[in-house]
């Protein structure tokens, strides 16, 4: 009876709710317009008044806020993480991978003719994101079945997405990488058909099959300034459990998802009902993330240290509940 009792009483005490910040505090948030913020939109529907959340769709916006105290969590590409950590200006901790791969190979035309990497082989490849994850991931996979990036494949570098898209448009049997829930939004305007052929994430997971610690094709994490993690830790964790029922919520209701996702005007509600289920949206945490976070940024840095700041993060990258 006793230890029953000291059960219950456990359990009760895990639901009461943890005490919120002092009054005139505020924990701010800001992410990207795309999948690294669809995962939130649950927990930004129901959060306290002293939870702000400001969504925005240029990236160079983020590091400033940061280095200010403008924003003390933010919602950032994987490797911007590392790149953070290892910048003089902000000393940021990794709470959690929240977006695995949103990579894709699509193909223009009715009779695709890519089906496997090796059949990239003296293909043109449209892509956006040269000196970023994109071009790396690219790499990594090409190199991983035995091509050459520079020889055997020729990419021509977009500014934009949209770019891109027109290249599939205008072409038969051109070939372009693309990122969710830009995918589906190409699908949705274009006149003639275009075919994913290559899920990226899928092809990661297949050079990491035979790993003793297999990584995964990451595209957005959590990071949280490490004075404010360090001063308001409690705060921290009430945030993470609150987003991890935001994941939940969003991968169980897509529906329900996908109108809060065009509430928040991150994109429209219709992209967001056909894209939430291949944008990949997690949470992982703990042992797990630095598995398959310090993985990824180890791949990255061997095609390009700058790509992760220098130098793989060390322990102290990752935030301890």
């Amino acid at each position: 009876m006793k230890k029953l009792l000291t059960t219950l009483l456990i359990a009760l005490i895990a639901l009461l709710p943890v005490a919120a910040l002092a009054e005139g505090e505020t924990l701010n948030v800001v992410a990207l317009k795309g999948p690294t913020a669809m995962g939130m939109v649950q927990m930004m529907d129901a959060a306290p008044e002293d939870w702000n959340f400001d969504i925005v769709a240029d990236i160079s916006l983020v590091p400033p806020m940061l280095v200010k105290g403008e924003a003390d969590i933010a919602a950032v590409p994987a490797n911007l993480a590392s790149v953070l950590y290892n910048n003089d200006g902000v000393d940021v901790q990794v709470l959690a991978v929240n977006t695995l791969g949103v990579l894709y190979i699509l193909e223009s035309g009715d009779a695709p003719t890519v089906t496997s990497v090796e059949d990239l082989k003296g293909k043109t490849i449209y892509a956006s994101g040269k000196g970023a994850t994109p071009e790396y991931a690219l790499n990594y996979i090409l190199k991983g079945n035995g091509l050459d990036p520079q020889a055997d494949v020729t990419v021509e570098w977009k500014s934009e997405h949209a770019e891109c898209l027109n290249a599939l448009i205008n072409e038969d049997n051109a070939v372009a990488m693309l990122p969710q829930p830009f995918v589906t939004t190409a699908t949705m305007k274009a006149e003639k058909p275009l075919t994913v052929v290559l899920d990226l994430t899928k092809e990661w997971d297949k050079l990491q099959a035979d790993a003793e610690a297999p990584s995964a094709m990451i595209t957005g994490a959590v990071v949280v300034r490490r004075e404010y993690a360090e001063a308001h830790h409690d705060e921290v964790v009430r945030f993470m459990d609150a987003y991890a029922q935001s994941v939940a919520f969003v991968n169980e209701d897509n529906d329900a998802a996908a109108a809060l996702v065009g509430k928040f005007d991150i994109v429209p509600e219709p992209v967001a009902k056909l894209a939430l289920p291949a944008c990949n949206i997690v949470l992982i945490e703990g042992d797990e993330l630095k598995a398959k976070l310090g993985g990824y940024l180890a791949a990255l840095c061997a095609e390009d240290p700058a790509a992760v700041g220098g130098q793989v993060p060390g322990d102290d990258f990752y935030f301890t509940k």
